[in-house]
């Protein structure tokens, strides 16, 4: 090739990307930071944490050599958390992995182009703004926030990045609940009346960690780094290793558990959180030194007005129960069991009690919601469950292609509200309602503050 036919042909070229680079609202600049096809995409990891060691990199493996993804790097405050990442991420992607001691110094490294951030519940939405201004994508476990001040600050770094960030609401990548919304938001199903959600354990050691509290030593840590924009405290191991019993660094049950939920109530309807919020509980069992209850109710009013608006129920107790989440949709002609995955026409309007008022009967055929779906089949040999393995790829796939996420920042946005409001209503004992214009949670006339 001659070289005035090359150099034409790579003005045409960088021509039409500016072009399309213009029509997707990117700068120039933005376009050639894409990662090409064939490029291969570096990882880092934002926190070894057992979130991540058995359930994000098992799913992460099901899928990276065919999407060419690779974890290179590892970033975590505590030593023996670090070095032990290093070591099991080595021996998992057969090669040598990079430790650093926070992710200033990650990213500082220039070494990765995304990261998966499972750190602390308090710390996500935090890490997330470092993770996008560094220029990284992210996939960013729930809850996203447990303040409105982070969850405002996250979402706008978020939209003005242009990153693609997953939150990891793992059921908007699961082909029941997608079944499930389109059943709804085709109108098959009627108005949703109630919604009720619960997730219960018996599990005395859940979100203890006695034998690494022992372990740990605040000159092994970085304290302060740890607390980030929250209000100091003196050291403590109990609140850096099982933070999930401690507010303000989770708010426990609604962070951990409701966001999940809450988060298929947002989806399915279209709704950007609720209109209220009451609960109730306490500590009626596990008297251990936590802050965080170990009993709680939610009750939670939807809608834009009692026309179109519903009830929905959470509750959480965690000294009585098998861990099997409840999620059961209500309508007049019956229910949507996402625990069964099955609709029916329980406690639809049947003839005799439409007849006695004129009217007629209103009931949901019987349908399995995973009838036509596609199986989803996690590895034997890495473990993983489907959902979060449909969820990574999907963030792996949109990091390729640039498209929007299942779980895009929007969704972690709107679940971490209804946490909020429901935090807000538990600590204070009033109802928690939502200020569209300020974008706050009040109660009592007064925006919530932790």
């Amino acid at each position: 090739m001659s070289t005035n036919r090359r150099k034409f042909i790579q003005q045409s070229l960088k021509a039409s990307a500016a072009v399309y680079a213009a029509s997707m609202g990117m700068s120039a600049a933005s376009y050639a930071r894409i990662i090409g096809a064939n490029d291969r995409v570096r990882v880092g990891v934002a926190g070894y944490s057992e979130r991540f060691k058995f359930s994000l990199l098992p799913c992460f493996q099901h899928h990276y050599k065919e999407l060419n993804f690779d974890i290179v790097a590892v970033s975590d405050l505590w030593k023996i958390r670090r070095e032990e990442g290093q070591a099991f991420i080595k021996e998992k992607m057969g090669h040598d992995i990079m430790a650093y001691r926070n992710n200033e110094e990650l990213y500082a490294s220039k070494s990765v182009d995304a990261v998966i951030i499972s750190t602390a519940d308090f710390q996500h939405a935090l890490h997330a703004i470092e993770a996008v201004q560094a220029g990284c994508d992210a996939y960013v476990e729930k809850p996203f926030a447990e303040t409105m001040e982070d969850n405002k600050a996250a979402m706008k770094a978020v939209k003005a990045s242009g990153k693609i960030v997953q939150i990891g609401s793992q059921r908007r990548s699961g082909v029941n609940y997608k079944a499930a919304d389109e059943f709804i938001k085709a109108g098959k199903f009627g108005k949703i009346t109630m919604v009720e959600l619960s997730w219960n354990v018996n599990q005395p050691g859940r979100w203890r960690r006695p034998g690494l509290v022992a372990q740990l030593k605040e000159s092994d840590t970085d304290w302060k780094r740890f607390l980030m924009n929250r209000p100091f405290e003196a050291w403590d191991p109990r609140k850096y290793l099982e933070y999930r019993l401690f507010w303000p660094y989770s708010s426990g049950m609604p962070g951990q558990w409701m966001s999940h939920q809450i988060d298929t109530v947002h989806w399915f309807t279209g709704l950007k959180h609720p209109r209220s919020v009451v609960a109730n509980g306490g500590i009626y069992m596990w008297n251990d030194g936590r802050r965080n209850w170990d009993t709680t109710t939610a009750v939670f009013d939807y809608g834009s007005n009692e026309k179109d608006g519903f009830q929905v129920i959470f509750t959480s107790r965690m000294h009585n129960g098998d861990e099997n989440p409840t999620e059961i949709y209500y309508s007049n002609g019956g229910e949507m069991n996402l625990n069964t995955n099955k609709i029916s026409p329980k406690g639809g309007l049947r003839k005799n009690h439409a007849d006695a008022m004129q009217m007629q009967p209103n009931l949901l055929p019987e349908l399995n919601l995973t009838d036509n779906a596609p199986k989803v089949v996690a590895s034997a040999n890495t473990g993983g469950d489907v959902l979060t393995s449909a969820h990574m790829r999907n963030w792996m796939e949109c990091v390729r292609s640039r498209m929007q996420p299942n779980a895009p920042v929007e969704a972690g946005y709107y679940h971490s509200i209804a946490n909020i409001m429901t935090t807000a209503a538990s600590r204070t004992g009033m109802k928690a309602t939502f200020d569209e214009v300020k974008q706050e949670v009040m109660v009592g006339g007064k925006v919530f503050k932790y």
